[in-house]
């Protein structure tokens, strides 16, 4: 009997099919969040983000989504079922990218009009600390064990390394110019920075400590594009560390790189000014916004290739998936 009820249950979970996740995507001059459902790659519905909504996240759970309304001063927060407005949080000025610790509790966010860091509890929906840092922060990046946080400055050119232990800048790097964006492998011993202007992505080791090193740049070359258009932005990276994606901007494209090597070793043809990316669940796809074209871009990751394009609103520019 046992066996039997075993077996049913086995066939009953196979039949049942997963559950989909859904990506939103943040429309800059839409002033509006749409919502795609990942398996079917259909706008379920769009919904007010406040005034010019750019960066968006979401809690560990996937219950909750942040977005930064840019002109509103504030971050806001949506149920990622209902999609109904929840409450604010504070975020100084301007906030522009954030990213939050694994916990859920921490908000750092990039305020672009006064130079500094802002620390935001979720929970207590006040600020913890602001740190100031060079001109035009933009970029943030959180280590995976969360004892660092780096932001980038745009007119500064450097990546500032901030403790969270007490939310000092212990090391500060010179890349190129424009720094645009900042990720960590998983395992944490590689830092990715994107540098618009310079069109380069400067690579650095990190040691157990924390600090920093440069071992190199990545530059980029595509047939047929001018070099001033090769503006890398967005960066996500495979969890296995063998492949590097960046958003060229208005080069139409997404560098494909070697994670050894770290090789440039294809171009993908996607929409217009690809600004940001976002992994789906196991990471099967890669989503790119595309803010003049109005869409993004479906990339199987497995094959290295757009597969589909799917129109969302206004100047798309930031994107994030639930979690399984």
């Amino acid at each position: 009997m046992k066996t039997l009820l075993a077996s049913s249950l086995l066939a009953l979970m196979a039949a049942t099919p997963a559950l989909a996740n859904k990506a939103f995507v943040s429309n800059e001059r839409g002033n509006t969040i749409t919502v795609v459902d990942t398996e079917t790659w259909e706008v379920l519905t769009e919904f007010d983000g406040g005034n010019r909504p750019r960066g968006i996240t979401m809690s560990p759970d996937g219950t909750k989504l942040y977005v930064c309304a840019s002109d509103d001063n504030i971050v806001r927060v949506f149920d990622t079922e209902t999609y109904e407005e929840l409450e604010s949080l504070p975020s100084g000025p301007d906030p522009e990218l954030f990213v939050l610790d694994p916990e859920g509790q921490y908000l750092y966010i990039a305020n672009e009009d006064d130079n500094l860091v802002t620390v935001t509890d979720t929970g207590t929906r006040t600020i913890k600390a602001e740190v100031p840092v060079g001109v035009e922060p933009e970029g943030m990046a959180i280590s995976p064990d969360a004892k660092w946080v780096v932001n980038t400055s745009e007119t500064t050119n450097m990546a500032h390394f901030i403790s969270t232990e007490d939310y000092q800048i212990k090391h500060n790097v010179l890349v190129d110019q424009r720094p645009r964006y900042a990720q960590y492998t998983d395992d944490g011993t590689r830092l990715f920075v994107s540098s618009e202007i310079g069109g380069t992505v400067s690579v650095m080791d990190i040691a157990e400590d924390g600090t920093p090193s440069m071992v190199g740049k990545i530059a980029f070359e595509v047939p047929g594009v001018l070099p001033e258009w090769l503006q890398p932005v967005g960066i996500k990276i495979t969890q296995d560390g063998s492949r590097i994606f960046v958003a060229l901007g208005p080069a139409n494209r997404v560098a494909v790189i070697d994670g050894e090597s770290l090789e440039v070793i294809d171009y993908i043809l996607v929409g217009q000014r690809v600004w940001q990316l976002a992994f789906t669940p196991g990471q099967d796809f890669l989503l790119t916004t595309n803010g003049n074209s109005n869409d993004i871009t479906v990339i199987d990751v497995a094959a290295e290739k757009a597969i589909k394009s799917v129109p969302v609103g206004q100047q798309p520019w930031g994107v994030v998936v639930t979690p399984n």
